[in-house]
């Protein structure tokens, strides 16, 4: 993804190098390429910028250039620079998509303000785009995934092509970290969502019960088995099985779990009877699975079969940009449970937040909203100081301030409800001031709107 706000075209280094230092003094990104064709191997549709091409250039003209973005995205803004008095020229550029034209030899300040126009019109409308994505995944049914930080984005870049694919997934992540919500998320944006979802923690069950609740058992197959059960699998038909904490699973237990996995077949206790399952499953660990399969603790065989797929799960500590989003989200859950109000968090409260290391993840974040909306501000007070300074100690000064800065942002726009004047009024900050700080840490005002 290139980081540059405008990428340049011109054959000749002279005006490539003028217009390079006219835009570094405004403080405005360039990439400048000597022809249209190595521009467009850096062009991608995450582009967030500008393309300005002169038009009479060797090879591929400017128009051309045009009509090639166009290609990649059509919503990039491309702006031509013409040689003097070709008006024929600018109107067809014009005519086929170009966002605007500037005749040579131009002002230099007008150049620059036509720039920033575009620069405007092109956040826009990938503002626009990343909302009617958020739309469409909101619209769907099931449990959601909020996060915008970079390990967020990678963990959902890597999920949504595997949506539509019944391959067995493997989860690994720390405890609390929210296997079980991403669980129940692939499988309710799946073809499987409409069927049935069925979790069991094989850490929680008795070793001499957990073969029944995976397999089922027939009326007399044990004492106690009075009568028919439907085992885990069977109920999962068509659907998915959440195996969580599969390291815990006894080592006979595993040669049966494998062969159903090779099969799709399984046998109730107490029958000889084969029955077809169609299920994914998708396991998942606090524990690495490789290092126990070398260690003799865990079935190889088994851990190749679980793991066609591997996603890791990101701990809290290492998405803290998402720690405000989260906790006020889980605010609003827990007072409407409660009936009760939700109250703002101040901007040192925020950083408090971001400054605590969260051993327990996810689960202890919404504990805690949970309390602060039941007991208050007063209950961030005992917020695990002598953590929090771990994590702090381990920071740069940079990234403090960074982090700080940021959960102060986030901790107005939920207290503004997404209000960009009100965001102003309550930091003290100028309209473009404040706007550069959100683009600054990914931040989108309707993400805030309640």
């Amino acid at each position: 993804m290139s980081r540059s706000d405008v990428m340049f075209i011109d054959d000749d280094p002279d005006i490539r190098q003028a217009i390079a230092q006219t835009m570094v003094l405004e403080d405005i990104r360039v990439e400048c390429f000597a022809d249209g064709r190595s521009c467009l191997n850096a062009v991608s549709p995450d582009f967030a910028g500008v393309v300005l091409s002169d038009y009479n250039m060797p090879g591929m003209d400017g128009l051309e250039v045009l009509q090639a973005v166009r290609q990649v995205d059509d919503s990039i803004p491309v702006i031509i620079l013409t040689g003097q008095g070709d008006i024929s020229t600018a109107v067809t550029a014009m005519q086929q998509g170009a966002y605007d034209f500037i005749e040579k030899p131009f002002d230099h300040d007008e150049l620059i303000e036509l720039l920033r126009r575009a620069l405007e019109k092109r956040q826009l409308a990938l503002e626009n785009r990343r909302l009617k994505t958020q739309l469409r995944l909101m619209a769907r049914p099931g449990p959601r995934l909020l996060g915008d930080s970079p390990p967020m984005q990678r963990l959902m870049s890597t999920i949504e092509p595997l949506l539509d694919i019944s391959a067995n997934m493997l989860l690994r992540g720390e405890t609390g970290a929210g296997k079980d919500a991403i669980a129940r998320y692939i499988h309710e944006n799946s073809p499987r969502g409409k069927h049935n979802f069925v979790a069991i923690n094989c850490g929680a069950v008795p070793e001499n019960l957990i073969e029944s609740e995976l397999f089922g058992h027939e009326s007399g197959a044990f004492t106690g088995a009075e009568k028919r059960r439907i085992g885990k699998f069977e109920h999962a038909h068509q659907g998915t099985l959440f195996l969580d904490e599969v390291e815990s699973m006894p080592l006979p237990l595993q040669v049966k779990l494998l062969r159903v996995l090779e099969e799709f077949k399984v046998e109730r206790l107490g029958s000889n009877t084969p029955i077809d399952v169609d299920v994914r499953v998708i396991a998942a660990t606090k524990a690495n699975l490789k290092d126990l399969s070398d260690k003799g603790e865990f079935r190889p065989d088994l851990y190749y079969r679980l793991n066609v797929v591997q996603l890791d799960i990101p701990p809290l500590r290492e998405r803290k940009e998402d720690i405000a989003m989260l906790f006020h989200h889980f605010v609003l859950i827990a007072a409407a449970r409660y009936e009760r109000e939700s109250i703002p968090l101040t901007a040192g409260q925020a950083a408090r937040l971001v400054q605590h290391s969260w051993p327990g993840n996810v689960r202890e974040l919404r504990n805690q909203a949970e309390r602060y909306v039941l007991l208050g501000p007063m209950a961030l007070a005992d917020n695990h100081d002598s953590e929090s300074s771990d994590i702090s100690g381990r920071q740069t000064l940079t990234e403090m301030m960074d982090a700080f800065e940021r959960s102060a942002v986030v901790a107005a726009l939920n207290a503004c409800q997404g209000s960009i004047k009100d965001t102003m009024i309550q930091l003290g900050l100028a309209r473009k001031t404040l706007y550069d700080k959100m683009k600054k840490h990914g931040l989108d005002k309707s993400e805030f709107k309640d």
